[in-house]
């Protein structure tokens, strides 16, 4: 399964990592996934690195002026030339599913654009960042026409174990 990956591209507090690391273990407890993102920097980062210590794959699909990041040699790397509102398009496209794990402007708009394209996304609140809003101001679905699902969750390892449930009939 692949799956976006919308989070926060400036440094998270310590307490969002953990919360970020905690869903990879979660998640990678029921199979190895493709997990597809915009870079590796802020949490995006802290996600790469643990995915890729549960022995996942990594795509990073990276925005015009970041070409000179260094990255681990085990993620795929595509450099769009893209501005990050274009990149984002890419991340949502591919994913079977989207799930963020709190952000800014970014992360609500890859959360958006996935819901737009009829794809699951699964959202952790409580991270302290503007994406939390999203719960209060949709609760239930993004638009009249509930093109796609919204699930929020509070706890990184239940929304985990949700996604493990749902597609591959696990419980963890």
């Amino acid at each position: 399964m692949q799956i976006g990956i919308a989070a926060l591209g400036t440094d998270p507090s310590p307490e969002l990592e953990e919360k970020a690391r905690g869903f990879v273990r979660t998640l990678s407890k029921c199979a190895i996934h493709t997990f597809i993102l915009g870079g590796y920097w802020g949490l995006m980062r802290v996600v790469v690195d643990e995915a890729l210590r549960e022995g996942n794959r990594v795509v990073a699909i990276i925005p015009e002026g970041a070409e000179h990041v260094i990255m681990p040699a085990e993620v795929v790397r595509i450099d769009t030339g893209c501005d990050p509102r274009c990149r984002s398009v890419f991340i949502a496209r591919s994913g079977d599913i989207m799930v963020s794990l709190g952000g800014e402007t970014g992360t609500m708009t890859e959360i958006m654009m996935a819901y737009a394209m009829g794809k699951a996304v699964y959202a952790l609140t409580g991270t302290g960042l503007s994406s939390d809003r999203l719960a209060q101001a949709f609760p239930e679905k993004l638009d009249s026409r509930a093109l796609g699902e919204i699930h929020y969750y509070d706890n990184p390892e239940i929304m985990g174990s949700d996604i493990c449930r749902r597609y591959y009939g696990k419980e963890i």
